[in-house]
């Protein structure tokens, strides 16, 4: 053999190595091979809002489920869940080292306004998939991000349906806030302000909280002297439970309001020693309630009896499963030939798509939450009354 000729075969191989090991290297580019799809959430499993971080392990859940039922067409699920502590500085931590090092397809979840926040850019800047951070702030969907789906109704429209129910429902006049101080705080008192000016009412106090505080006596005594019937609340379940019974220690006792973010009424009592039942606290609710006679709650409440005996059934935890079960959709949508593309056009076509949580449609221009919520009551025994059916926001601003 001639040296041109031997060179000529030599390229030939190197080249047919090159194009055999694309589509499995173009494939781990993309968080997934021929055996598994890799896929992961964060989420507080310690610090000031721990009890959300039910919501990551939720999820584990629904990709246990899937894994025993075969996968998505042949390849199992790994999933990957990083506790950030509700600190956005580990939020970003988190998230580099798992697209860095472990090449993941897609997110689903992730708690906290702030934290969400913390890693928008890093997400989007590499096109990966993200189902729904666990927070209703404008920011997540106005500009349109192209690789985020919104699954929870925004801040905005919640607490505008909830001042709707305590001005027209429950006839109080004498109304006040306790509010995060991040957008998760902000957008709704911004919100309930816009509301009540179509009543010509005003807030008479609104209170900021940081959600490391631990000592809410003096927001609590300011609220007391502002003689307040009613506080809408927007805070983590630690500051609402502090605040709680600061305000029953003091012989303060509104009516409390609060956002669906605490609607999980076994765990709220718990950690309130049962006073959030005993006064009736007052939330908005926008999922199949977790005690439902519901075909999927029954399945998913079986599954996490035998693969997770150790947690507890609850409104955080299905949050979990809420965020996943779109994604699971669309990847068995999309088919063998699995890619992000695919798994998005797939997303950008599901029409009043429905698992445990609310009815979703989403188009390729349009991924925003739904705008409608219910308000639900925690009964004297701990249950969940429904006060009022599905309400939409009627006054948006955006």
């Amino acid at each position: 053999m001639d040296a041109k000729r031997g060179m000529g075969v030599m390229l030939f191989c190197f080249l047919a190595v090159l194009l055999l090991a694309w589509p499995v290297q173009a494939a781990t580019e993309r968080g997934f091979d021929d055996k598994e799809i890799r896929i992961a959430a964060w989420g507080p499993q310690t610090g000031p809002a721990a009890p959300w971080g039910a919501v990551a392990r939720g999820s584990k859940l629904m990709f246990d489920i899937v894994n025993e039922e075969g996968g998505i067409h042949g390849r199992k699920v790994k999933f990957f869940v990083r506790d950030d502590q509700y600190n956005p500085s580990q939020t970003v931590a988190a998230v580099k080292e798992l697209t860095e090092r472990h090449g993941i397809f897609a997110f689903v979840g992730g708690v906290g306004t702030a934290c969400c926040q913390s890693v928008y850019q890093i997400l989007l800047d590499n096109k990966i998939i993200w189902i729904s951070p666990c927070s209703g702030a404008r920011s997540f969907w106005d500009p349109h991000n192209p690789y985020l789906w919104n699954i929870w109704v925004t801040y905005e429209d919640d607490s505008s349906i909830l001042t709707k129910f305590a001005v027209e429902k429950k006839k109080f006049k004498k109304i006040a806030m306790l509010y995060q101080n991040d957008d998760y705080g902000l957008d709704a008192l911004d919100s309930v302000k816009y509301r009540l000016s179509k009543y010509k009412m005003e807030l008479l106090t609104a209170l900021p909280v940081e959600p490391t505080e631990r000592d809410l006596s003096s927001q609590v005594a300011k609220l007391k002297a502002s003689g307040a019937e009613a506080v809408i609340g927007y805070c983590s379940p630690t500051q609402a439970a502090i605040a709680l019974r600061t305000s029953v220690s003091t012989g303060f006792r509104p009516q409390w309001f609060h956002s669906y973010n605490l609607s999980d009424y076994p765990l709220m009592n718990k950690i309130t020693d049962g006073l959030w039942s005993k006064e009736g606290v007052i939330t908005s609710g926008f999922f199949v309630p977790p005690d439902a006679d519901h075909p999927l709650i029954k399945k998913y409440r079986a599954a996490q009896e035998k693969m997770a005996p150790t947690e507890r059934w609850g409104i955080f935890y299905q949050a979990g499963l809420v965020v996943a079960e779109p994604l699971v959709e669309a990847m068995k949508r999309a088919g063998r030939n699995l890619s992000t593309a695919a798994v998005k056009k797939e997303l950008d076509s599901l029409t009043d798509f429905q698992g445990v949580g609310p009815k979703i449609t989403w188009t390729a221009t349009n991924h925003k939450a739904p705008k409608s919520v219910q308000i639900w009551q925690a009964g004297p025994n701990g249950e969940l009354i429904v006060l009022q059916d599905w309400t939409v926001n009627e006054i948006s601003r955006h």
